[in-house]
C-alpha cells in the first residue's frame, strides 16, 4: 500500500476534506441542488479489494460471535439486540468526540429538514438488523460456512442488479464478462459447499433467512454509501445504521420475550459482547470503500474474507452442518478465482 493511497483512506474514514492529488488527474465538479459534488480521488484496486476482503473477515467473526451469544441466551433476537445497542453506544460517543462526527450529524439534520436526504437513506438499519438477528437465530446452528453459503448468493446477485441500474454512490458500474463471470465462479462455490447432503439437514427458513440478509448487505452499504455522500462522513451514515436497527432489534426482542419468556441468565464471557464493535468497523468501512469499488467488487472482496474466515473458524469451532474441509478449501479456491475474474483491469485487443 502506498502512503499517499493509505492517506486517500484514512482521510475519507475521518471525514476530513482532502485536497486534489497532483497526479494529473481530471477531477470532475458539478452542481446538484445547490451543493457542489467533486468525484472521489482514486486508490488502487488492490488496496480497495483490501478493505473489501477485511469487511468480509469482521463479518465473518462478527457472525460468529453474535450466534455463540444467541445460544449462550437461547435467544437469538436478544442477543441482537444487545450486540447492536452496544454498537450503537460506541457510535455514539464517537460521534461527539470527533469532529467529523459533528458535522455529520449537522448535514444530516440538515438534509432531513430540507428533503435533499430521502427517507430511505436512512433505513439501511433494517439490513443491518436482518443480517445480525439471523447471525443470533442461526450461526450457533449452522456454523459460519452455511450462514456464508445464504450470504454469498443473496449479495452477489443483488449487487449485480444494483451496479446495473446505478443504485451505489459510484453511479451505474458496467456489468461486464468479466463481472458476471466472476460473481457467477463465486456461485459456484456456493454449489460446491452445499453438497454431501448438508442442507437436508437443515431447515428451509435457516437457508432462506442468511439468502435475504445478503441481499440486504448489498442494499445496505450501497445506501450507506450514498448517505454517506451526503454528510461527508462514513461514521454518521454508520450512527444512523445502528440507530435504525437497535430500535427494530429491540421491539422485537420485547414481542418475543413477551410470548417466550425473557432469558434466564446472562452470559459471563466478555467476547460474546463484541459484535456491536466489530459491526461499527465494518459497516463503517464498507460505506468509505463503496463509492471506490461499486457494490459488486466490494460484495466479491468481502465474500472471499468471509469464505476463508468461515473456513477457520469452522475448523476451529466445527458445527453439525458444517461442509467438510476438503470442500470448505475447494470452495474458497474457486471463489477467489471469481473475485480476481472480476476485480482484473481486462482490456479488450485491438
Amino acid at each position: 500500500m502506498t502512503p499517499s493511497a493509505l492517506g486517500s483512506i484514512i482521510a475519507d474514514l475521518a471525514g476530513a476534506p482532502r485536497q486534489a492529488p497532483n497526479t494529473g488527474q481530471l477531477r470532475l465538479t458539478h452542481q446538484n441542488g445547490g451543493v457542489t459534488h467533486t468525484a472521489a480521488r482514486r486508490i488502487p484496486v488492490g488496496v480497495a479489494l483490501g478493505g473489501a476482503v477485511l469487511v468480509g473477515v469482521l463479518t465473518a467473526l462478527q457472525a460468529r460471535v453474535n450466534g455463540q451469544f444467541g445460544v449462550r441466551l437461547d435467544d437469538g433476537l436478544t442477543a441482537a439486540a444487545i450486540s447492536f445497542s452496544s454498537g450503537l453506544g460506541i457510535l455514539l460517543v464517537l460521534s461527539a468526540v470527533i469532529p467529523s462526527g459533528r458535522r455529520g450529524i449537522g448535514r444530516l439534520v440538515a438534509g432531513i429538514r430540507g428533503r435533499s436526504i430521502p427517507w430511505w437513506m436512512l433505513a439501511g438499519g433494517t439490513a443491518g438488523a436482518l443480517t445480525v438477528a439471523t447471525q443470533g437465530l442461526a450461526v450457533g446452528l449452522i456454523g459460519v460456512s452455511m450462514f456464508t453459503v445464504g450470504v454469498v448468493a443473496g449479495q452477489t446477485i443483488c449487487a449485480l442488479a444494483l451496479d446495473r441500474a446505478g443504485y451505489g454512490p459510484a453511479g451505474v458500474v458496467a456489468v461486464t464478462l468479466p463481472r458476471i463471470g466472476g460473481a457467477a465462479l463465486v456461485l459456484v462455490a456456493v454449489g460446491i459447499s452445499l453438497g454431501g447432503g448438508a442442507v437436508s439437514s437443515i431447515p428451509l427458513w435457516m437457508l432462506l433467512l442468511p439468502l435475504l440478509a445478503g441481499a440486504g448487505i448489498a442494499w445496505q452499504q450501497a445506501t450507506n454509501g450514498r448517505l454517506r455522500q451526503k454528510v461527508g462522513t462514513p461514521l454518521t451514515a454508520t450512527l444512523v445504521n445502528f440507530a435504525g436497527g437497535t430500535v427494530i432489534l429491540v421491539i422485537a426482542a420485547l414481542i418475543h420475550s413477551a410470548f417466550a419468556g425473557a432469558p434466564r441468565t446472562l452470559a459471563v464471557e466478555p467476547w460474546l459482547y463484541l459484535g456491536g464493535a466489530l459491526g461499527v468497523v465494518y459497516i463503517f468501512l464498507s460505506a468509505a470503500l463503496v463509492a471506490y469499488t461499486g457494490v459488486l467488487l466490494l460484495g466479491l472482496g468481502s465474500v472471499v474474507g468471509l469464505l476463508v474466515t468461515s473456513l477457520a473458524l469452522d475448523a476451529l469451532w466445527p458445527a453439525a452442518a458444517s461442509p467438510s474441509a476438503l470442500t470448505e478449501v475447494v470452495m474458497v479456491v474457486v471463489a477467489l478465482a471469481g473475485v480476481v475474474a472480476a476485480a482484473m483491469p481486462w482490456r479488450r485487443r485491438r
